[in-house]
C-alpha cells in the first residue's frame, strides 16, 4: 500500500483532450500480475489523479480518475467526468504513468457497483495490466558497489538520493517518501550535481518526469523519481556519453 507520507499534487478533473492511446499489440509492453503491484499502481494513479480513458465498444470514449483505491478488498472507486457513463460490457482502462509509460488493463463494466453517486462506480482489480515504458535512451543499471548519487538544493533545503539508473538523457533517484513530498511532475531540478562513480561529477538540470512509489525489504517504502536532463553544457555530456558508454562495456 502507498505511503500516505508521500502526497504529490493531484491533478483537476480530465477532459477529453486529455485521452490517452489504447497500447498497440506491437509495442512491445509487458504484463503485470501482482496484485500488491498492480493496487500500488492505481493508488500511484489515485494520488496524482492522472485521467484515466475508458474506452467501451465501438467509438465510445468516457474520461474519469481513481477516486479511491482498497488494497486490502483489490477494489477501486473509479469518477466518471463530465456526466459519463460506464461504457456497458468489456472496457478498456488506459493511463499514463509520467514520460513515455502507459498502464492498460480490462473489465467487465456490467460488474461495476454503484457508490451512491451516479459518477462514482466501484470496481475489482484487474488480473492483470499491460504496461509500456518507453525511454528516448537505453537506462543503465547502476553498477555493483560503486557510489552513484544526486545532490541538489531547493527551497533552501539540501536533498541528497542514490541514483537507480543513468542514461544520456535522464536519470532515475530513489528518494524517501518525506523528500518525495517536495516533487511532483513537471518539477525543475537546477544545478543538480550527479555523482558517477568515485572520480566523475557532473552538473545538469532536471526535470522529474515520473513519481513511482515501491517497497523494498530494506528500506520500506521508496519513491522511484524519472528525470529527464534538461540542459547541461556540452563539456558534462561529453562526460556523461563517456560514462554511458564504459558503464555498457561492462
Amino acid at each position: 500500500m502507498t505511503d500516505l507520507a508521500f502526497a504529490p499534487m493531484r491533478k483537476g478533473p480530465p477532459k477529453l483532450s486529455d485521452a490517452v492511446d489504447r497500447i498497440a499489440p506491437h509495442h512491445g509492453a509487458h504484463e503485470m500480475r501482482d496484485p500488491f503491484d498492480i493496487g500500488d499502481t492505481l493508488s500511484t494513479l489515485s494520488q496524482t489523479g492522472e485521467p484515466v480513458t475508458v474506452y467501451g465498444l465501438g467509438r465510445d470514449l468516457a474520461m474519469a480518475r481513481i477516486e479511491r483505491v482498497d488494497p486490502d478488498a483489490r477494489r477501486f472507486v473509479l469518477d466518471l467526468a463530465g456526466g459519463a457513463t460506464l461504457p456497458t460490457g468489456r472496457a478498456v482502462f488506459v493511463a499514463s504513468l509520467g514520460g513515455n509509460a502507459k498502464i492498460q488493463f480490462e473489465l467487465d463494466a456490467d460488474a461495476a457497483v454503484g457508490d451512491g453517486q451516479a459518477h462514482l462506480a466501484e470496481l475489482p482489480f484487474p488480473a492483470a495490466c499491460l504496461v509500456l515504458n518507453r525511454r528516448a535512451e537505453e537506462r543503465l543499471d547502476i553498477p555493483l558497489g560503486m557510489d552513484y548519487g544526486a545532490r541538489f538544493s531547493m527551497l533552501g533545503k539540501v536533498f541528497e538520493m542514490p541514483l537507480c539508473d543513468f542514461s544520456r538523457g535522464g536519470v532515475g533517484l530513489r528518494a524517501t517518501p518525506d523528500q518525495a513530498r517536495e516533487l511532483y511532475v513537471g518539477k525543475k531540478l537546477e544545478s543538480v550535481q550527479l555523482d558517477l562513480g568515485p572520480t566523475l561529477r557532473i552538473t545538469a538540470d532536471l526535470e522529474v518526469r515520473l513519481l513511482r512509489p515501491f517497497r523494498t525489504f530494506l528500506l520500506g517504502q521508496q519513491v522511484q523519481v524519472g528525470c529527464r536532463i534538461s540542459n547541461i553544457e556540452m563539456q558534462m555530456r561529453q562526460s556523461l556519453e563517456r560514462a554511458v558508454s564504459k558503464a555498457r562495456r561492462r
